[in-house]
Parts: structure tokens; C-alpha cells; sequence
């Protein structure tokens, strides 16, 4: 069992993904934007973090560039509904370390969650 955190300003896609990651037994804290991300990034010290790229405020590539700057070490998985090859460019660039496109489903999430966690993905 991991602690994920979910960056997501979509209440429904935090609740969908906390659905799919407490079916597989992680526990799950969530963020609606970013400021609130990297506050609760180092609060809770998670294992991963899953994160939205489009929202208010901070974009997800802000908060995955802070992250990145603060804690090189940190399990970035990106969860986003663009699927622009620039996109998936510049977040490999970035740093995450893998790559999930929405409207989520189950078996995508939790493949790329347990292949990070497990230090496979990419």
C-alpha cells in the first residue's frame, strides 16, 4: 500500500481516482490546485503523486517544475485529458515518470501506479 497524492482541480476526478486507488488498497490525499499540492506534498510525504495538468492558478507543468526543484527524488505520474504529443514531451522533460490520459479507467491507473511504485515506469 502507497500514499498517493491527487492534484486535480475536478472534484469528479479526484473522486474517480481515489475510487480506483482505495479499490487497490493505497490511501489517498488529495489537492485542488497547486499551492495546496505543494503544501500537502510535503506535509504528507506521499509515494506518488498523480497530477492534472490543466488547471486554475498553477498549471500542473508549474507544480511538477517545483516539485521537481524542491524534491528531485519525487514519483510524478501525470493524469491529464491531453493527449498531445508536446504534452507527454514536455512533462517527460519535466520529470514525471509516467503518464495517464483521462476520462481515467482502472487498469490504465493502476498499471502505471504499480509499475512506478515498483521503479519500472517509463
Amino acid at each position: 500500500m502507497a500514499k498517493i497524492l491527487v492534484v486535480d482541480d475536478s472534484a469528479l476526478s479526484r473522486r474517480i481516482s481515489r475510487q480506483i486507488l482505495e479499490g487497490a488498497n493505497h490511501e489517498v490525499v488529495e489537492a485542488a490546485d497547486g499551492i495546496a499540492a505543494l503544501e500537502r506534498y510535503f506535509l504528507e510525504h506521499p509515494d506518488l503523486v498523480m497530477l492534472d495538468i490543466t488547471m486554475k492558478g498553477m498549471s500542473g507543468f508549474e507544480v511538477l517544475q517545483k516539485l521537481r526543484e524542491l524534491d528531485p527524488q519525487a514519483q510524478i505520474i501525470i493524469a491529464t485529458a491531453d493527449v498531445q504529443k508536446s504534452t507527454r514531451l514536455i512533462t517527460d522533460e519535466g520529470g514525471a515518470v509516467g503518464f495517464v490520459t483521462k476520462p481515467l479507467t482502472a487498469n490504465e491507473v493502476l498499471s502505471v501506479v504499480h509499475s512506478t511504485l515498483a521503479g519500472e515506469a517509463r
